[in-house]
């Protein structure tokens, strides 16, 4: 009764996802607001230090989600759509044979790393044990639907490989080669996304605390450039087949 009730609070959610953590946005405004709690607390080294973390976290989860779409082909088992599920086959293999759900473990991390930009530590610690159950129900919906469609081989590759948390093991070379066009075209919003982030919560944290310092002007400059770029990769989208590649 629990595993039904997971599974059918796994689809509500997945069909609410990119509203849901809107939720949190208080909590990153006002701890924005609230100034760099770690840095008055210990010193700029200590903020430093939590900034790096910050920032090395919403890379690796970048990385792992550039690495995960770069070699899976279309209508697979990583592939998601608005109207529900979709798959073909079984990714099993590159990051899906040390765990069955790595571009959720690299939003994860996104989402973590910008809470930990905030500097209020506590909220990075909720925001996981958040990310972790909400996850949970959609992972428990999506494998329904993939043990449903796929039986006996679905189930010999869950049981020996973890759904979230990597295993340290059993690494198989993925089917197909890396495909950078593959990744521009399915991965510029996620990257896009990151670098608005960390972007935002810098801005703010350099706009909302009383006595805040300016913010260095590099930063208007990377993220003028990271949009731009983005602009012409959508417009080469819809115009062209640049980045279309045959099986992805």
């Amino acid at each position: 009764m629990l595993s039904r009730r997971m599974v059918a609070s796994g689809h509500v959610l997945f069909r609410w996802r990119s509203f849901v953590l809107f939720a949190f946005l208080p909590v990153f405004v006002w701890a924005v607001w609230d100034g760099k709690i770690i840095e008055q607390s210990f010193g700029s080294a200590a903020s430093l230090l939590v900034d790096t973390l910050g920032i090395a976290l919403i890379a690796v989860g970048e990385l792992i989600r550039i690495g995960t779409v770069g070699f899976v082909p279309r209508n697979t088992s990583g592939r998601n759509t608005d109207k529900g599920q979709l798959a073909e086959r079984l990714n099993t293999t590159g990051l899906y044979s040390l765990m069955r759900n790595p571009l959720y473990l690299g939003n994860c991390m996104m989402y973590v790393g910008l809470a930990v930009l905030t500097q209020h530590l506590w909220f990075a610690v909720v925001l996981a044990l958040f990310l972790v159950i909400y996850y949970e129900r959609i992972i428990c919906a999506e494998e329904d639907f993939l043990q449903g469609k796929f039986g006996a081989p679905y189930l010999e590759w869950a049981r020996q490989v973890p759904p979230f948390f990597p295993r340290l093991h059993g690494w198989e070379k993925p089917d197909m080669d890396f495909s950078l066009r593959t990744v521009i075209r399915r991965e510029h919003a996620s990257i896009l996304g990151g670098f608005v982030g960390v972007y935002l919560v810098l801005l703010g944290l350099h706009s909302l605390p009383a006595n805040a310092q300016p913010m260095p002007e590099v930063w208007h400059w990377i993220i003028g450039t990271v949009v731009a770029v983005d602009v012409i990769v959508v417009a080469l989208k819809k115009l062209t087949n640049v980045f279309a590649v045959e099986g992805r």
